[in-house]
């Protein structure tokens, strides 16, 4: 009697990861792209190159995993971050920064964010460090453990601290905050948002009641304080 034949096992096949890179520099994000590409369970979706775009493209794409730089023009890293994790919380955000200050950590994981790493981390960790967070796992810099209260674990949120810096601002006044903080004039800031002049100008003056500073170079070196821009991103202050 003959055997019944087998038929060979199917190979499984694994769908990629898919990534979206929010970068301001256009060499630093292709590099990203084509290294990220190169590993094969990994697929860039979609590119930002301003913190705007990145949260129309989050909205559109619905990518599983976020490489966001921190200091991005027109709307920064840490507010597009919480603007794509109130509407989409699953979604799982790596920053990435120059800076390792404990007020960019604590906002970073009081957000949401997963990954927090320092810009000098080496490409091909930045992989590793993808597939971590798909997993559900968070990752920190080395640099940046240091500043935890225990390595592999989120700091303790400080509601607190968060508060008295940029929570009791609108998502709409710390859009128009960096705005102005980069130069921008209320006409400006008015067509970046599409939003009118007068609109604009009912922002500001609730910005300088609330912070209690009445001009234009106090908004900006808030804004640095506050983390709302880098201060590597910040325009000459008069």
């Amino acid at each position: 009697m003959s055997k019944p034949s087998v038929a060979p096992a199917l190979p499984t096949f694994r769908r990629a990861i898919q990534v979206m890179i929010a970068e301001d520099h256009m060499v630093v994000r292709q590099g990203l792209k084509a290294l990220l590409e190169s590993e094969g369970d990994i697929k860039v979706v979609g590119e930002a190159e301003n913190g705007r775009l990145a949260v129309e493209l989050a909205h559109k794409l619905r990518p599983e995993v976020i490489i966001m730089d921190i200091a991005m023009p027109q709307l920064n890293g840490l507010e597009a971050t919480r603007q794509i994790l109130k509407a989409y919380p699953q979604t799982r955000i790596i920053l990435l920064s120059a800076y390792k200050d404990d007020a960019y950590i604590e906002k970073a994981t009081a957000l949401g964010a997963v990954g927090y790493l320092i810009k000098q981390t080496s490409l091909d960790a930045l992989a590793k460090v993808i597939r971590e967070v798909h997993r559900g796992r968070v990752f920190f810099s080395p640099e940046v453990a240091k500043h935890l209260v225990h390595p592999g674990q989120r700091l303790p949120i400080r509601e607190d601290l968060i508060k008295k810096k940029v929570a009791h601002l609108t998502s709409r006044e710390a859009e128009v905050l960096q705005l102005i903080a980069e130069g921008q004039s209320n006409k400006q800031a008015g067509g970046s948002l599409g939003i009118s002049i007068k609109t604009v100008e009912k922002h500001r003056q609730h910005l300088m009641e609330k912070l209690a500073i009445h001009d234009t170079a106090g908004l900006t070196r808030y804004a640095i304080s506050a983390g709302i821009i880098e201060s590597s991103v910040q325009l000459t202050i008069v």
